[in-house]
């Protein structure tokens, strides 16, 4: 039964070492962020832009 969990968990241990994309980080931030500036314009949302860099940066993206 040792074998069916290890291979349960070798997927899972291989999609952890891929490398986050940067189009798929902070989606959270993103969301609103993409909303604000399609509603009101970036000028009025650089607070959720600024949000949305330190999360970025938090993850090792250099933004």
């Amino acid at each position: 039964m040792s074998s069916l969990s290890a291979a349960i968990v070798e997927p899972v241990a291989e999609a952890e070492k891929k490398p986050l994309r940067p189009c798929c980080a902070c989606p959270e931030t993103k969301k609103v962020r993409d909303t604000c500036i399609i509603e009101k314009g970036e000028e009025h949302c650089s607070d959720l832009i600024e949000a949305h860099k330190e999360c970025m940066r938090a993850l090792g993206f250099k933004i």
